[in-house]
């Protein structure tokens, strides 16, 4: 059936937002012939979304003949801020962003393992509301929280999971109560890893494919033909639960000793540079400030610390002492590539193929991207060894690859399923 006028004006409206989040600002000429609609249409879209505050001239195109057409229309950044959260253990770190993703402020708060859970919320929250402020945020439209731990589908809320901080379930419900009228979302940190690698990082040309996180603990992210897969429960990817050979027992429903954490879990990867006889402390010593060329796949010279820069791109490192100790071992393994480092990082590339070669046996996503601490420390050279041993385990094709986000893939991950859930409903129809 045909649309209704008020539904076609809102397809076009739509269809006309996206165009200039994608493309960056468009005269009404540019926009009638990337709509295909006429310009009457185009002249009645662009006075509707200016009156709604939507989009606004933001300069005129280089076209000698001035007039209406020549004038630049640009979505308005500031008609909603953004909030990003990844979660952790030890702490969490905040993004403050406008309504196109571009970050405006950042704060971080530690938070020991002995803080109570009242205290651990409060530091947690000031963080983003310190961010909010130094950000020029009257308020915030959406925030998009990163955390370890299963999501109920059911309710969207974080699962109470044993060996996780009491703080980071209640930590939902403060932001609610403190940000009034902020729509407040949580999502497992691997899983937003995963859809930020899809967008803008190593799986960019990829419909297909399996995020492998290494880090504290191991787990997956499943996206299949495009979409991200949870599950009846939200479980997809507890591949910590796998069990595997080379461990001395089998998981159980509450406790993953046994299966694919016990061999790959940043525990595991310490005792196996021990076994191999590295230095616990193994380290490539990172500055506290500038910039350092790190042995992974993406652009050199990562800020080390520092504010966002002009893209919108975040401080990828932040000094060696940041980073756990598995990750550091793995790194210095890379770095200084000695027999005794390579036969470690071999070993290891051994017990990631193990459960990499399950997932591959059952989905056949036809590529495997190595995120967390671990797998970004080890770069393409990990991501080399382990491809090698699942061509020799697997008679499917798989590529392995280094994540192209390293630590900044659950922040991007959060600010971008923010973004894309204030979008949805500024740019939607209006409601009736």
């Amino acid at each position: 059936m045909p649309a209704s006028p008020s539904t076609a004006r809102a397809l076009n409206d739509r269809l006309a937002l996206r165009l200039l989040q994608q493309e960056g600002p468009l005269t009404a000429g540019q926009l009638k012939q990337l709509t295909g609609l006429s310009r009457p249409t185009v002249a009645d879209l662009v006075d509707r979304l200016t009156a709604a505050g939507l989009i606004t001239v933001v300069g005129e195109s280089g076209e000698q003949r001035r007039g209406p057409n020549a004038r630049l229309y640009g979505i308005v950044a500031g008609r909603a801020h953004l909030a990003a959260l990844d979660v952790r253990t030890e702490g969490v770190l905040v993004l403050v962003s406008d309504l196109l993703g571009r970050v405006l402020a950042e704060a971080s708060a530690p938070i020991g393992g002995d803080t109570g859970t009242g205290p651990a919320v409060e530091q947690a929250v000031a963080a983003v509301e310190r961010a909010v402020k130094e950000g020029g945020a009257d308020r915030l439209h959406t925030v998009g929280i990163g955390a370890p731990g299963l999501i109920d589908p059911a309710t969207g809320d974080l699962r109470d999971s044993a060996g996780l901080p009491a703080w980071h379930r209640s930590l939902v419900a403060a932001l609610q109560d403190r940000l009034p009228g902020a729509r407040v979302t949580v999502e497992n940190e691997t899983n937003l890893a995963a859809l930020a690698e899809q967008r803008e990082g190593a799986a960019r040309d990829r419909d297909t494919f399996v995020l492998l996180w290494l880090g504290h603990g191991v787990g997956a992210a499943v996206v299949l033909d495009g979409s991200l897969r949870r599950g009846a429960s939200g479980g997809t990817g507890e591949i910590g639960f796998l069990p595997v050979p080379g461990t001395s027992t089998l998981p159980s429903a509450t406790d993953c000793g046994g299966g694919f954490h016990s061999l790959t879990g940043a525990a595991a990867v310490v005792s196996l540079a021990a076994e191999h006889g590295l230095p616990a402390s193994g380290t490539v010593d990172l500055p506290t400030s500038g910039t350092v060329d790190l042995p992974v796949e993406g652009p050199a010279d990562v800020p080390v610390d520092g504010p966002a820069d002009a893209a919108g791109a975040v401080p990828a490192v932040r000094g060696a002492a940041d980073e756990p100790e598995a990750a550091r071992v793995v790194r210095g393994a890379v770095a200084r590539a000695s027999a005794a480092d390579e036969r470690f990082l071999h070993a290891l590339a051994d017990r990631i193929a193990v459960g990499a070669a399950s997932v591959v046996a059952v989905l056949d996503p036809g590529c495997v991207v190595l995120g967390g601490e671990v797998g970004r420390a080890g770069g393409v050279v990990l991501a080399g060894l382990v491809e090698e041993r699942l061509r020799r385990m697997s008679p499917l094709p798989t590529e392995v690859r280094a994540s192209g986000l390293g630590g900044t893939a659950v922040l991007r991950g959060a600010l971008l399923t923010a973004r894309e859930r204030a979008q949805d409903e500024l740019f939607g129809p209006p409601e009736r």
